[in-house]
């Protein structure tokens, strides 16, 4: 990415801000994230804000909001053309059983999943788009959504700014910090959705009977 480094110290003040937000929104479109850096561009938003090159604030204000809005897109695009991606060539390389696993996991995590997979790079790429193919209410999506974006789009930023030029390190550590983040979201979610199942079982409600009953 040096030639990113390079590329955005060149340039004007205004022109950062676009490149930044532009990654940031670009990277939660379906797919699109599997090759656009949206963290590294933030990252490098933080380092330019740290050499006072940009503002901290605004920068970390721009890149909230291009994550969020850029995961309702992605969340649109899924709900309104989901049949076309999954047909799609990109699609047909994630290959049917995936896409079945991953919309499963979808119905079961919901919100959850939307919020820890801010933190992965290829489930930043794709869950948004699954949420809106699994018509999770849009409603539940954008409050997850905000939250996820919010956090993530902030750490990262505020992150390139402490680290300077050991911004590339710092990437590493919130990949794998991102993994972490993701199991620990997931399991979260699976604990509080036994606990439910177990006290909706333990109350006799109708969502718990045997099937032959209903």
């Amino acid at each position: 990415m040096a030639h990113l480094v390079l590329m955005m110290s060149a340039m004007p003040v205004w022109a950062v801000y676009v490149v930044v937000t532009a990654l940031a929104f670009g990277e939660s479109a379906a797919f699109v994230g599997l090759v656009l850096p949206g963290e590294t561009a933030l990252l490098l938003g933080g380092v330019l804000a740290a050499a006072g090159r940009v503002s901290l604030p605004v920068m970390v204000a721009a890149s909230v909001v291009a994550a969020v809005v850029g995961d309702s897109v992605g969340y649109e695009i899924g709900r309104y053309g989901g049949t076309a991606i999954r047909d799609s060539r990109a699609g047909r390389f994630v290959g049917a059983d995936r896409w079945d696993r991953a919309e499963a996991y979808m119905s079961r995590r919901g919100g959850w999943a939307v919020f820890a997979g801010r933190w992965v790079g290829l489930m930043r790429a794709l869950i948004p788009a699954l949420a809106g193919m699994t018509r999770m209410p849009y409603r539940r999506f954008l409050l997850y959504n905000t939250a996820g974006g919010a956090l993530w789009a902030t750490t990262v930023v505020v992150a390139g700014y402490f680290a300077g030029a050991s911004w590339q390190r710092v990437q590493t550590y919130l990949g794998h910090a991102g993994v972490v983040v993701f199991v620990v979201a997931a399991s979260l979610a699976t604990v509080v959705v036994a606990a439910r199942r177990l006290a909706r079982r333990r109350a006799g409600t109708p969502g718990d009977r045997p099937s032959s009953d209903r």
